[in-house]
């Protein structure tokens, strides 16, 4: 079972009752279904970030029928909006809330201390709590994968990408991209865009057009919509689908997506709950795990860089290839990582520089 509303439905709805729910602590009543609850930063028709996410919980309803009944909120912006829809959440009786951005982490805490019974899981974010998990996803490894791809199919040898916030989840996913095809192409130069979005279509569309104008024949993105693909496709380049499958968009364009697959995840953690094991935990799983996965390749990409492509996702898989293994310099030619070295994930998770070859 589901319910699905808008940010304004549900800010709007009846605190009195929401209070006498939130007395009940978690499992009191057996026979009932265990409310989860989700919140969205964007729609979850955006085809990207939300959607994958909206999939995950689409997966919690499809193991778990009526033990389960799932709500979503939509729309929510990073700031007071997040703490009020969370906290309502809570208040209506969610046992197991998912905040899914980054700019939902203090929100989520504040609202946690306040239900210490409730269970709380914050995507991306690296503050936990009792009562607060948090999960990410490696997504720069899939990034690897593109720039080698990349790499070999650039003419112009300038790729555009383009940014939602220079927070180190982008950053990091930049820098991976442009390891990677310079591995294959030295002189390949990456150009930024920052759209201050994670969903607008309409900048996102405007940014790959300004950077298609500045040379660029391969297009990447951290923002949630198929616009960027969409605009590729239309002037006859290549680029990578985010977050979801994006082909249906840009059959011709798009050489393959990094794929956000959550299902797994939130199944486990809505089964720890039901089994009353859930506990605090703080994970970043990617290709090995599969909770990142690349789409099927495009017509577009040929046999030999297919298997490119392939054997750079296996390397990671196993361990055999470090996303950051070094020599690496910064955009200023500063040395950052020494051969024979590599980043730990601690400063990969504050990463807030670019490498060699960046533009932004």
């Amino acid at each position: 079972m589901k319910t699905a509303v808008t940010r304004r439905d549900f800010v709007l709805g009846s605190a009195a009752a929401a209070g006498t729910l939130g007395l009940a602590g978690p499992r009191a009543f057996a026979a009932e279904p265990l409310k989860v609850g989700f919140v969205y930063v964007g729609p979850v028709g955006d085809f990207g970030w939300t959607h994958g996410h909206d999939m995950g919980r689409k997966a919690i309803e499809a193991h778990f029928g009526g033990q389960v009944k799932t709500t979503f909120v939509e729309n929510v912006a990073e700031g007071p909006d997040a703490e009020r829809v969370i906290r309502q959440l809570a208040s209506s009786g969610h046992e197991l809330i998912f905040s899914t951005s980054f700019g939902f982490m203090n929100p989520t805490l504040r609202v946690a201390k306040m239900f210490p019974k409730v269970k709380f899981e914050h995507a991306t974010g690296y503050r936990t709590a009792p009562n607060v998990s948090v999960y990410n996803a490696r997504f720069h490894e899939g990034r690897v994968v593109c720039g080698t791809i990349a790499g070999h199919v650039t003419k112009s040898g300038i790729a555009g990408y383009i940014g939602s916030f220079p927070i180190p989840e982008v950053v990091m996913g930049i820098n991976a991209f442009t390891l990677a095809a310079r591995k294959i192409r030295p002189d390949t130069k990456v150009k930024v865009v920052w759209v201050n979005s994670w969903y607008d279509p309409g900048k996102e569309g405007d940014a790959a057009k300004a950077l298609i104008d500045q040379g660029a024949d391969i297009m990447c993105q951290h923002t949630d919509s198929p616009a960027p693909l969409q605009v590729a496709e239309a002037r006859g380049i290549h680029g990578f689908g985010q977050a979801s499958d994006m082909k249906t968009f840009a059959p011709n364009a798009q050489l393959t997506a990094i794929l956000d697959v959550w299902d797994g995840y939130y199944i486990q953690r809505t089964r720890d709950v039901l089994d009353r094991k859930w506990q605090s935990q703080s994970i970043w799983w990617g290709l090995k795990e599969g909770m990142v996965k690349m789409a099927p390749y495009g017509a577009a990409v040929p046999e030999n860089v297919r298997q490119e492509a392939e054997a750079a996702r296996e390397a990671l898989v196993s361990g055999a290839r470090h996303p950051f293994a070094g020599p690496i310099e910064d955009q200023k030619g500063v040395p950052r990582v020494a051969e024979g070295q590599s980043l730990s994930d601690k400063e990969i998770a504050a990463m807030d520089w670019y490498v060699e070859g960046v533009e932004a």
